[in-house]
């Protein structure tokens, strides 16, 4: 049995003799964050993946993640190392259902979340992500619908912030409404001093109670430039590993302890370590499927 340290040794072997990096989401364990050659948001890990010149794209997070990096880095072996690290967020809408939507309002534009299958994105005509929903709204002013999937609290965040009202779809993300109001105002009791950032797939009694509302590269660009030296965080808890890494001299405190998601922790170094062994689990998309929902995130990134 290798320690963690072999394991360790092991991978980086393994990532010089593949031409591999290892991307991993905000949300990863503090093990997998440590030999991770980039960590960031759903789309920063994507986009680095496409500009890396790396041949084997190692993706520590949930599926959607992966299809993402393949969907920019089509010519790229793309792997996850757990192929059951599924987003419930992501599953709560099938293109098919998409479609039914989009017979019910044939005049509407598809706003699709960044969290969405690789299916879902193909029948979607842009996509967006937490940190520029409300500026991919508002490009659409000539529209007179929108429909937005598949998160009905980020889509009620982005209708606040762009007077607009949208479709939207009835699915949320577990671990994001696990924070509930109660636990924030315990923690504001607890360190009276501490400012709140919470992120906008939270509901929107807890968004009130926020001094910021952030994707996960603004929580992490509001930790570094704010004063405040305690922050109570309202996200994934595995993140505050990064938080307290990069801000040695201030204090974080997660808004609920039950905010886990269960999908980035089925990621271990062991399993990183058999997926470069054995170049598995490969995620491979239908060229149809890539080409369609590749336009999708094109026309987001074209939004400035």
């Amino acid at each position: 049995m290798l320690n963690k340290e072999e394991i360790k040794e092991r991978i980086i072997r393994l990532k010089k003799k593949h031409s591999a990096i290892i991307i991993a989401h905000n949300y990863q364990h503090s093990d997998i964050q440590e030999v991770a050659d980039f960590v960031g948001d759903s789309l920063e890990i994507s986009q680095k993946a496409a500009q890396t010149d790396a041949e084997v794209i190692v993706v520590c997070g949930v599926r959607f993640m992966a299809e993402s990096a393949s969907i920019l880095s089509p010519h790229k072996k793309v792997l996850i190392p757990d192929k059951d690290a599924d987003c419930p967020l992501a599953d709560m809408i099938t293109p098919e259902e998409l479609k039914r939507m989009k017979e019910r309002y044939p005049q509407a534009v598809v706003v699709c979340y960044v969290n969405t299958s690789a299916d879902v994105k193909a029948e979607s005509d842009i996509c967006c992500t937490s940190a520029n929903a409300d500026k991919v709204v508002e490009s659409l002013r000539d529209k007179s619908e929108i429909i937005f999937v598949p998160d009905k609290h980020l889509a009620h965040y982005v209708s606040l912030k762009t007077k607009r009202k949208l479709i939207d779809w009835n699915g949320y993300c577990p671990v994001h409404i696990a924070i509930t109001p109660e636990d924030v105002l315990k923690r504001k009791k607890e360190h009276p001093q501490a400012k709140v950032i919470v992120h906008p797939e939270c509901v929107g009694k807890v968004i009130e109670l926020a001094d910021g509302v952030f994707s996960t590269s603004g929580l992490a660009k509001y930790a570094r430039e704010s004063d405040a030296q305690e922050i109570i965080v309202g996200t994934e808890n595995g993140f505050l590993y990064r938080l307290e890494k990069e801000n040695p001299e201030k204090r974080f405190y997660p808004a609920s302890e039950l905010a886990i998601c269960p999908g980035m922790k089925k990621i271990t170094l062991s399993k990183v370590l058999w997926s470069l062994e054995n170049m598995q689990y490969e995620v491979k998309i239908p060229q149809e499927i890539v080409q369609r929902a590749k336009q999708a995130v094109d026309r987001m990134l074209e939004i400035r």
